[in-house]
């Protein structure tokens, strides 16, 4: 796992800007000039310890610089016949593009973004994996080129700060992150996850190289469960493949709890496992949970509990770590926790990540199923009925404008009092998400998992474990995010998905390896008391920095936020309050 960064041109910032990846990869610092271009590396040695495998790579005019893993790297040297002289999966990626060029992308199962140079082309090739594990940013504009793991070295490179991206805003407002190509700076840019580009020193072209089938072919629930159970215990064993110590976060849920179980089966060892837990507001603690699952699978149990003080503490280097705003409050405790586990010497672990979008773990999921097929019985007289009483229902309650305009399907921001004076509505989408065979707009359960996969999953939660864990030298692995689990899971019919409780598969999997209790226990999420310590702590200097933050950009309308912290108080509008908190103390770092 690593930090990567390169140029079109000479800079003389460029180390610093390296320098700012070193968290990223602390075990090796490294750059290289071709002619006007620079590319640089900064490595976390996990596979192949030796210093072969350190980079900028180069191997017959062809360089690369490469942040991942990819977990079947030994496996295609032998069906490709590749000639490698190192034991790094960093040197198949640059045999494979020799072989193959731009197509073979789909042959990786792994997490990576890189760049490829080829020096007799001089052109560039990034990609960025299927689901969007690992960042890659890039800056093009009066033909210079930049491109790297943090937009920050970006920044650095420049030289200035540029401007705020409303679009991004807009879109943090409604899904805590910014969304596909967009970041909170004007003119830098994310790759999107799946897509690669070429930039041939005029020009950048880009193309999507992996599209989830949605061809319905299992019909049969016990061919799922049997080809879900197969696929997962391969999953993780290949998630495994490293030269150092792999732990396991153990949140207490069904999911991490059966990562762990499985790892611990197929090693048959003692393994290493981390929880976090809170000493106040214990309802949100889940650490006598986690002790459940690691007393069962006999692991090395390592829990961490934390208070005001801790969280509080840890709140700005957070921040500075995301790089940019983003709404999931969960990434502080993330922080500490991963914090804890690089400070114990290992340099990766497993996550759960990804199973509640696959199968169906939401609370949501069911209610939107629910309405889907009362909404298909109803007739449009009726529905425009149903929206009245809808409406009327609202007026009762003190949040009735801001929920009376989510209802009529209006922007989120709106609920904001029209948030933005100056932006106009923009589709969310620049390009429709697609499938290889049947749209997934015709079933609902396909089409949940995919936008939660592409946007809660992809743009959220992925990004926010990459740069906290990154930020202490800790690489994350997702069993469940395995391109071939994925696959698996949009072929089954769903009515096999859906079952009669939320989970409904894995549950039946689970079973085999973890206690009861955390089957059939409810579903909490990784949350915290972030809203009640912060009231404890800033109270009222939180609005006061948010009015301070709106009299200069003029975003927002002022009352709506005196009404958002007011309803924060009470433990309504949290999320509200801390996507503006957080977007406020950023802003207010940057630009004031």
């Amino acid at each position: 796992m690593c930090g990567i960064l390169g140029t079109n041109f000479y800079s003389s910032n460029f180390k610093q800007a390296l320098e700012n990846l070193n968290n990223r990869g602390p075990d090796f610092n490294s750059h290289l000039e071709v002619g006007d271009a620079i590319f640089g590396h900064t490595r976390l040695s996990i596979i192949d310890l030796d210093k072969e495998a350190n980079q900028p790579m180069v191997f017959d005019d062809v360089l690369i610089v490469f942040n991942g893993e990819i977990y079947n790297y030994k496996e295609l040297i032998k069906e490709e016949n590749l000639l490698c002289k190192t034991s790094s999966d960093t040197e198949v990626i640059i045999r494979l593009y020799q072989k193959y060029k731009e197509d073979f992308l789909n042959k990786l199962n792994g997490m990576f973004s890189f760049c490829i140079y080829d020096m007799k082309k001089k052109t560039f090739f990034c990609a960025r994996d299927r689901y969007g594990k690992k960042p890659f940013f890039y800056y093009f504009k009066d033909n210079k080129f930049i491109f790297s793991s943090s937009i920050n070295s970006i920044i650095k490179i420049l030289g200035t700060t540029p401007n705020i991206n409303k679009v991004a805003l807009s879109q943090y407002m409604q899904y805590f992150v910014p969304l596909e190509e967009n970041t909170f700076y004007k003119d830098i840019t994310a790759l999107d996850a799946s897509y690669y580009m070429i930039f041939d020193g005029k020009t950048i072209t880009k193309k999507r190289f992996y599209k989830i089938n949605t061809y319905k072919r299992i019909k049969d629930e016990n061919e799922a469960l049997t080809g879900i159970e197969d696929l997962l215990f391969k999953s993780v064993e290949s998630r495994l493949v490293s030269d150092v110590e792999v732990g396991s976060l153990l949140s207490g849920g069904i999911d991490s709890s059966l990562i762990s179980a499985l790892y611990s089966k197929i090693t048959n060892k003692r393994i290493n496992t981390f929880s976090i837990g809170y000493k106040e507001y214990k309802n949100y603690c889940e650490l006598d949970y986690a002790k459940i699952t690691s007393k069962h699978i006999n692991s090395i149990h390592t829990p961490v509990e934390i208070g005001k003080d801790d969280f509080i503490n840890n709140l700005e280097d957070t921040i500075e770590a995301l790089e940019q705003p983003h709404g999931d409050s969960a990434a502080i405790p993330l922080n500490i926790l991963t914090k804890k586990i690089h400070n114990m010497g290992i340099k990766t672990v497993l996550s759960g990540e990804g199973s509640d979008e696959l199968f169906l773990g939401y609370d949501n999921y069911a209610k939107f199923l629910k309405y889907y097929e009362f909404e298909k019985t109803l007739s449009k007289e009726q529905n425009v009925f149903l929206d009245s009483i809808i409406g009327a229902l609202q007026n009762n309650t003190k949040e009735s404008e801001y929920l009376r305009r989510i209802i009529k399907k209006q922007n989120l921001y709106n609920s904001f009092g029209e948030i933005f004076t100056d932006i106009q509505k923009k589709k969310l989408f620049k390009k429709v998400p697609t499938f290889k065979s049947d749209s997934p707009k015709k079933d609902p359960v396909d089409w949940m998992s995919y936008i939660d996969l592409k946007i809660w999953l992809g743009e959220a939660l992925l990004s926010k474990v990459d740069r906290i864990s990154m930020r202490n030298s800790l690489e994350v692995r997702t069993p469940f995010l395995d391109y071939r689990l994925v696959n698996f899971m949009f072929s089954v019919d769903s009515n096999i998905k859906v079952g009669d409780t939320n989970k409904y598969l894995l549950k039946k999997i689970a079973s085999k390896y973890i206690p009861s209790e955390i089957i059939n226990r409810t579903k909490k999420g990784f949350n915290s008391p972030f809203n009640e310590w912060i009231h404890e702590e800033y109270k009222d200097s939180i609005l006061d920095l948010i009015l301070k933050v709106n009299k200069n950009t003029n975003f927002f309308n002022d009352e709506y936020l005196k009404q958002i912290y007011d309803l924060s108080k009470k433990r309504k509008f949290k999320q509200h309050l801390w996507s503006l908190f957080v977007f406020s103390k950023w802003y207010d770092k940057i630009y004031l």
